[in-house]
């Protein structure tokens, strides 16, 4: 997407990162134009401070080639993409980063040096991946979870995707968030798996399970964004027609959406993945600057509430 404007939605939500310091950041593997400038786009917001991990000959190389100033950025020399992101997971692990940033390696690279099981970054949550989507024609900021990861989420799995996206979303200054869990009927029907994860999930948000957020499903896509859609096919809900968020059953139904929301629908899409020890900003050469600036900022915030949170335990 070369498109630079916006509704302004992302510019409302990210409003709290006016005034707080920028965060140290492990960006994995920056070896081509779009991802050093991208970490040096957030680096001039004061979103993040990079740190730069990968073979430091050819970083300096794709610097002065696109005339981009290291200046006294820190780099840590790597062999190659995979000793990148280790390299880069390990900085976190030590204290040294507080977020992790990918760069031109792939994701599943970055990824598997995250959930390595006596290296990485794994937590008791499942990982999942978050799209903070810009959509003109809806009235507020969109999650949409998890078109990137989990392939075909357990129930179990989608707890956790749901409680991400919720942590998440309050960290964005939302109350109580809403969450549309999405199926292709409003009706529960033994044949069809996500309506039976949908309701068994409201019923986990009743007892306690999920926490911090208001749940109903399953809804079809059109009951969940309209309340006309709704109101004709007699749901009464306080989730349909102002969802938060979107929990779609799988990551085809959630890779088709969002994509479908950026190309047809002219949204901007920032990415973080959550689950992990820190946040991890997943950015992509598709991105425009807006929504790469959008992602760091989204992380930064977590970041900085993990901070509070870990001071208020102290």
């Amino acid at each position: 997407m070369t498109r630079e404007t916006g509704t302004g939605k992302y510019e409302r939500a990210l409003t709290k990162t006016r005034h707080l310091d920028p965060v140290p950041t492990a960006v994995a593997h920056p070896c081509d134009q779009s991802s050093l400038a991208g970490a040096f786009e957030a680096a001039e917001e004061r979103l993040i401070t990079p740190i730069l991990v990968g073979p430091e000959t050819k970083i300096r190389d794709v610097a002065a080639r696109n005339g981009i100033d290291l200046g006294k950025t820190r780099i840590v020399d790597a062999a190659h993409s995979h000793d990148s992101a280790a390299k880069a997971v390990a900085l976190v692990r030590q204290g040294e980063a507080e977020l992790l940033m990918k760069g031109s390696l792939h994701s599943d690279e970055l990824l598997g040096a995250v959930v390595a099981r006596d290296t990485g970054l794994r937590t008791g949550r499942r990982i999942s991946h978050v799209f903070i989507m810009d959509v003109p024609t809806y009235h507020k900021v969109l999650l949409v979870t998890d078109a990137a990861i989990n392939i075909a989420p357990t129930l179990e799995d989608k707890v956790d995707i749901c409680q991400n996206a919720i942590d998440l979303a309050v960290t964005l200054g939302v109350h109580t968030p809403k969450v549309a869990i999405l199926a292709a009927v409003e009706t529960v029907n033994s044949k069809m798996p996500a309506t039976l994860d949908a309701a068994a999930l409201c019923k986990m948000a009743d007892r306690g399970q999920i926490t911090h957020g208001l749940l109903d499903g399953p809804l079809a896509f059109d009951n969940a964004i309209s309340s006309d859609a709704a109101r004709i096919k007699g749901i009464r809900s306080e989730v349909a027609g102002d969802p938060d968020i979107l929990l779609v059953p799988d990551l085809e139904a959630g890779n088709i959406l969002a994509k479908q929301l950026t190309f047809l629908a002219n949204a901007d899409s920032a990415g973080i993945v959550l689950g992990a020890r820190v946040p991890i900003i997943l950015t992509s050469r598709a991105d425009s600057v807006r929504a790469r600036s959008a992602s760091c900022a989204v992380a930064m915030l977590v970041a900085h509430a993990r901070r509070r949170a870990l001071q208020a335990t102290v």
